[in-house]
């Protein structure tokens, strides 16, 4: 995998459930944030099902103009119900291949609500930003407290010294689906600033 270095928000992922849970704010959230990402001029892309969480982002997006992006296996076409409709459609044969396309054309990956599929995707994200391989943002939208516990854990392991401030894990936390695109641009402007920091001390040299 090669080392990543957009400097622009162009495209966002977002992973969430194929299903909608018990909590109504998880489908509202769902519904803003891809009006938003639409309204953004930002193409959205996601695990290609029409259900649940994954149903509703896409759809809202659809619906106030934007540019999807779905990639689902073919063995999960039925399960979560493609969503056929879509203009830019990709069929994988895994799952692996599915999560590799997924961040090749994202730019930023957000983590909406969802089960433990939703949580692996994230934490993969994260685990392969703390590894260097990429740069790209990974957000936890943090719904009604939803990635508390998951939070709560990051911060035991630090507390047990199995993440240090060497192997920091890198990720954002927002609470308002309003505060998510400029969370991302912010942390996207910082790092290529820090990138032209870095470039000018070479040159000077």
């Amino acid at each position: 995998m090669n080392t990543i270095s957009q400097n622009q928000l162009t495209s966002v992922c977002v992973y969430c459930g194929s299903s909608f849970g018990s909590d109504p704010a998880h489908e509202a959230a769902a519904t803003r944030l891809g009006q938003i990402i639409a309204e953004a001029g930002l193409r959205l892309v996601y695990g290609g099902g029409s259900v649940g969480l994954m149903g509703t982002v896409a759809n809202a997006a659809l619906e106030s103009g934007g540019k999807v992006t779905g990639i689902i296996p073919r063995f999960l076409e039925k399960r979560e119900v493609m969503l056929d409709s879509l203009e830019d459609l990709v069929i994988t044969n895994d799952m692996h291949e599915r999560k590799h396309l997924m961040f090749e054309k994202a730019d930023a990956f957000i983590a909406l609500p969802g089960g433990i599929g939703t949580l692996e995707e994230a934490v993969e994200m994260m685990t392969w930003a703390q590894l260097g391989q990429h740069k790209k943002p990974v957000l936890l939208a943090n719904i009604n407290g939803f990635w508390s516990p998951l939070l709560e854990l990051l911060d035991h392991m630090r507390a047990q010294g199995y993440i240090r401030p060497d192997t920091e894990v890198p990720y954002l936390v927002a609470k308002k689906i309003e505060d998510i695109l400029p969370m991302l641009q912010q942390s996207i402007s910082a790092r290529k600033t820090e990138q032209a920091g870095n470039f000018a001390k070479v040159t000077e040299l």
